[in-house]
């Protein structure tokens, strides 16, 4: 779905992704992305999210956590990070960068709040009385006061599947109470997901029904502490990019997380023209060629089901001349089977030779993958480099280029 707009409006960083895979620099299975589009993605986002006086915390698991894109996100000028989960909040807080939000797509399991209070996130996510118990226990033993988001819904609020969770709209001043009695916690604000959904009829964004309830939320929270409590955080996170953040102020929203915003991946990029670029492509080479049909290596095959099904195609060059050959069509290993490999297609008048590289444009999710995640700079120039090879949890790995 990506490969279209990542050829149009980032061949150079195509290119300079085959010529380092060709030179033995690249390892087959590789999220590649092209840092310095990242870091103009990303101080595009902030620029716009400045006039808009909205905090901004960047998600990290699409990218895997890799700390050399971290670094450059930090650098752009990003408040700080928002955890999916404890594998993000390690990464983010042993690199030095800042933890932003933790707890809200996943909670923290009980045996690792000591060490989440440890690593002081600005917000810390809580779903129910029992956690923000446990949080605050936690931030009284590292001595601080931690303050902590409510995750509010309606019974129509909308929700992915296997994402419920959280407290009542009508449950809120109890739990408003309930976290005022705790000795390591204060009671800061509100959130949901997701605030907005990708309109694929209107090849736009819409509001979902959990909005309304954020604003119903806010109005009950405020009333019930008082005027004297100061301002609440409004954390509405969902298809973030830079062309939604007047529509997220408009909405009430104080914090945004944009993550397929940084590389330029959110649904919406694939159908119109957006401020971020393309920065981000799945890298693969042609594994071996089975009674005349070429395999690829898999590994990162992963399609978000955002869009539904559709026909995956792929670029594949022996060298970076054969950037503009049309791309072939690719059958994607049924998401039941591990993706080993993944078949290729082409026409009759082509031939591929094993090691040959092969280009994907996917919406990518790393963490969810075996994938590894290669970052690169210079892609423009005629000396692009490879800055490092991470797997998907962060961690540098030992892989070192052909010598």
């Amino acid at each position: 779905m990506f490969l279209k707009p990542l050829l149009a409006k980032n061949p150079k960083f195509v290119a300079a992704a085959i010529k380092l895979h060709r030179a033995g620099a690249i390892p087959a299975n590789s999220y590649v992305i092209d840092l310095d589009t990242v870091a103009a993605n990303t101080r595009s986002l902030m620029d716009e999210a400045r006039a808009q006086q909205l905090t901004v915390y960047a998600m990290t698991k699409q990218i895997g956590r890799a700390s050399g894109a971290l670094d450059v996100v930090t650098a752009a000028g990003i408040d700080g990070y928002v955890a999916v989960d404890m594998d993000c909040a390690r990464p983010i807080t042993n690199n030095g960068h800042n933890l932003g939000h933790l707890g809200h797509l996943v909670q923290i399991p009980f045996a690792e709040a000591a060490e989440a209070a440890t690593m002081q996130p600005d917000y810390w996510t809580v779903f129910s009385h029992n956690k923000a118990t446990e949080a605050s226990k936690a931030a009284e033993q590292s001595g601080r006061i931690q303050n902590l988001l409510v995750r509010v819904f309606d019974p129509n609020d909308e929700f992915y599947t296997g994402h419920e969770g959280g407290v009542t709209i009508e449950e809120l001043p109890k739990m408003i109470d309930h976290i005022g009695k705790l000795p390591g916690a204060r009671f800061a604000g509100v959130t949901t997901f997701p605030a907005l959904l990708f309109d694929a009829g209107n090849a736009s964004t819409r509001t979902t029904s959990n909005v309304m309830t954020l604003a119903r939320a806010v109005e009950i929270a405020q009333r019930h502490l008082g005027s004297g409590y100061g301002s609440l955080e409004v954390n509405a996170p969902g298809t973030t990019s830079t062309a939604v953040l007047g529509q997220l102020n408009d909405i009430g929203a104080t914090q945004v997380e944009p993550g397929h915003g940084l590389t330029g991946t959110t649904p919406l990029h694939a159908v119109t023209d957006l401020p971020e670029q393309p920065a981000v492509l799945y890298l693969s080479e042609v594994a071996h060629i089975h009674q005349g049909t070429p395999f690829c290596f898999g590994g990162g095959l992963y399609i978000d089901p955002v869009f539904g099904r559709y026909n995956t195609t792929a670029l594949v060059a022996h060298d970076p001349s054969e950037i503009s050959t049309a791309p072939i069509g690719v059958d994607i290993p049924d998401p039941a089977a591990i993706d080993y490999y993944a078949k290729l297609h082409p026409s009759k008048a082509r031939t591929f030779q094993e090691g040959a590289t092969v280009i994907f444009g996917f919406r990518i999710q790393a963490f969810v993958t075996r994938a590894l995640v290669t970052c690169v700079t210079g892609a423009a120039t005629s000396t692009p480099s490879v800055t490092g090879v991470w797997d998907a949890k962060g961690n540098q790995t030992s892989w070192r280029p052909v010598q």
